[in-house]
């Protein structure tokens, strides 16, 4: 089009059109010498101008741009809607694109550790990548448990890290680290960025393993020489994955050979992971089990996958999971587990977890069948893919759907409902002091109606939370798992709250997980995020205090987190001993703080937090010496589950007492 006027160029096209064409349909009545002219005007101006306006955009036009404003494009084109990202010198570049973007919200975490955990909040809470990113050194290496959090949980993440110019990589610059080779046992992929133009092509790669498949984090670091290079973008080129295949053929004969097993079985049982959350096949499960009729455990990365008040759900297994869970997986004579990884805080004695059972194993990674526990039958698939196919089957066998069918399976489910009745999640009550489990009881009666996010942190409370919250639908349950991560649950429930900011999101943490991102409160409150959050304050570390109760006869190693200097006071009723004062670290934020003592206040407290319209913290003060139960200890079986606190401290059953050790799970 180089030879036209800037006006057919750049617009103007349609009023343009339209006055020669009526003009080519004039000259065509007047004369046919005329019409052979106008064909010529047809041929040369009317149809490249059509054709243009039709096929040409802005976008299409080759750009010269950095290559920070490139990575920043190549977001825009993977639909990213917010980044975590804290800046520094080697990112600056980047941050600088960013500002320009107004299609994506930059949020400034307070730490680069809360950025990585609010980012993985938002993948947890949708499904899609979510995005963080840091400068190099320090900045990079901060990321780096948030990173292995994702990686562990597979969650899709993608991590940006700046780095160094490429001239002085493995010198030992100014905040060099070698970001590439210390993620590389922690995500599915990394990226060392060497050439600008590879820039467009690397974000498409990344996101695309990060999503795909069993998803997890990929790392990009970007040299900043990279980030100020300027380029012409490809954004349409080609992804260079040869050996990487996510997509596999439904092995429908494998999974042909599970009906008869189906049919067969006495005493089945589902035991379904967090791959069926992330497959998007929760409601797919349920068909499954109401077709075939069988009781469904979770694990606790698979909470919401089954809903939990649905009559064949019983609820989850493992450490501290229900007896009733725990004993219909183990007294199965079939298991089906499908996109679960036989961890350890499930199947605890590998070799005497489900002894009698055969055991079906459907994962989508190749790597988990027969790693932690050898099966009858493993078959690589695609939760979704193979529940589909399934229920396909069982239709056709004529098994119809029935929420719960007692007649199919009488002695089955009649013991696991002897086994509800006799081993309900229960808990003890005190006169002046508020029971943990009572918070999330009372946190339940008012607020489940609402569909809101659970977040936590990592310890008793978030087992609590897990035990005594009941969870009806998927992602709504974020916690850190596979790495037990403290501090994740304030900033993940950030992510959580951009990617719903209609949804109540409530963060459940304990004294010591609170304080190890406590910054973000201030993201919270410049962000204006009414994230509400729940302190079940101890003034311990009371996971830890469970387990010196358990193996070192209550002796406290470093577990009491208040000031040694001040008379403690373990009913919590002398302010002045209580440490540290949240209610004001809070105010320092701009973030209304209550402490909460007296069981009379629970209610009320509760729901004032409920209907604030900013963000709030209950600072609940909660006994220490309450135990986590039921508790299956590291190394044994279900048969050998505790039912009541064993301590050394006179107020309890020594281990010693129980006439086995107890062995340590930490």
């Amino acid at each position: 089009m180089s030879g036209f006027s800037p006006f057919f160029q750049s617009g103007g096209l349609s009023a343009i059109t339209k006055n020669i064409a009526l003009h080519v349909n004039c000259a065509i009545i007047r004369h046919a010498q005329v019409q052979k002219k106008c064909t010529l005007i047809y041929t040369n101006i009317i149809s490249p101008i059509k054709n243009m306006s039709m096929t040409t955009s802005p976008s299409a036009v080759a750009k010269t741009m950095s290559g920070a404003e490139a990575l920043v494009q190549s977001l825009v084109r993977e639909g990213v809607d917010v980044v975590f990202a804290y800046p520094g010198g080697a990112s600056m570049p980047i941050h600088q694109a960013l500002s320009h973007e107004p299609s994506i919200r930059t949020i400034l975490p307070r730490h680069e550790q809360g950025g990585a955990f609010a980012a993985e909040g938002y993948g947890r809470a949708t499904g899609k990548v979510g995005v963080c990113m840091s400068t190099s050194g320090p900045g990079a290496t901060n990321m780096i448990t948030g990173i292995a959090d994702a990686f562990l949980d597979s969650v899709p993440m993608v991590a940006f890290t700046a780095q160094v110019g490429t001239g002085m990589i493995g010198t030992s610059a100014f905040q060099e680290t070698d970001v590439f080779g210390m993620t590389a046992p922690i995500v599915k992929h990394s990226y060392l960025v060497t050439d600008p133009n590879d820039i467009p092509r690397i974000v498409k790669e990344a996101f695309y393993i990060a999503r795909t498949g069993r998803p997890g984090p990929v790392v990009i670091d970007v040299p900043k020489n990279c980030q100020e290079a300027l380029i012409t973008p490809d954004f349409d080129i080609e992804m260079d994955l040869p050996g990487y295949q996510p997509e596999i053929p439904l092995n429908k004969a494998a999974l042909d050979a599970v009906i008869p097993m189906i049919k067969a079985a006495k005493r089945p049982a589902v035991y379904a992971g967090g791959g069926v959350v992330i497959s998007e096949a929760s409601d797919l499960l349920v068909e499954f089990a109401e077709r075939a009729q069988i009781p469904v455990a979770t694990t606790l990365m698979g909470l919401g996958a089954m809903p939990e008040d649905h009559p064949l759900s019983v609820r989850w297994l493992g450490m501290h999971g229900a007896v009733y869970a725990n004993n219909t997986v183990n007294e199965a004579d079939l298991v089906l587990a499908i996109g679960a990884r036989f961890d350890d805080r499930v199947t605890g004695a590998v070799a005497t977890f489900c002894p009698k059972a055969r055991i079906v194993h459907i994962d989508l990674d190749a790597a988990e069948l027969n790693k932690n526990k050898r099966v009858d039958l493993a078959i690589k698939a695609d939760a979704a893919q193979a529940l589909g196919y399934l229920n396909s089957r069982l239709a056709e066998e004529g098994m119809e759907r029935r929420e719960y069918a007692v007649a199919n399976r009488p002695e089955w489910f009649g013991i696991i409902e002897t086994w509800k009745k006799e081993y309900p999640m229960k808990h003890e009550l005190r006169e002046r002091e508020i029971m943990p489990q009572q918070i999330m009881e009372e946190l339940y009666n008012q607020v489940a109606d609402q569909d809101p996010i659970i977040c936590t942190g990592v310890g008793q409370h978030q087992m609590f939370a897990a035990q005594f919250f009941k969870f009806n639908k998927p992602r709504r349950f974020s916690s850190s798992g596979g790495l037990g991560s403290m501090g994740y649950g304030l900033p993940a429930a950030m992510g959580a709250h951009v990617a719903f900011p209609d949804k109540p999101v409530i963060h459940i943490d304990g004294d010591g997980s609170m304080l190890m991102n406590i910054q973000e409160l201030a993201t919270i409150h410049i962000e204006k995020m009414p994230i509400k959050c729940i302190i079940m304050n101890n003034q311990h570390l009371g996971m830890v205090v469970q387990w010196e109760d358990l193996k070192y006869d209550s002796n406290r190693a470093n577990t009491f987190l208040a000031d040694p200097s001040v008379q403690y006071d373990p009913t919590h009723h002398t302010p002045s001993a209580l440490y540290p004062d949240f209610t004001t670290i809070c105010a320092g934020f701009g973030v209304k703080c209550e402490r909460v003592i007296e069981p009379s206040e629970l209610a009320p407290a509760i729901a004032r937090m409920l209907a604030s319209k900013e963000a709030y913290v209950l600072d609940i003060m909660v006994p220490y010496d309450i135990h986590v139960l039921p508790m299956i200890p590291g190394g044994m079986s279900y048969r050998d589950v505790l039912l009541e606190r064993i301590a050394g401290d006179g107020k309890g059953r020594k281990a010693s007492e129980l006439g086995k050790e107890i062995p340590s799970a930490l």
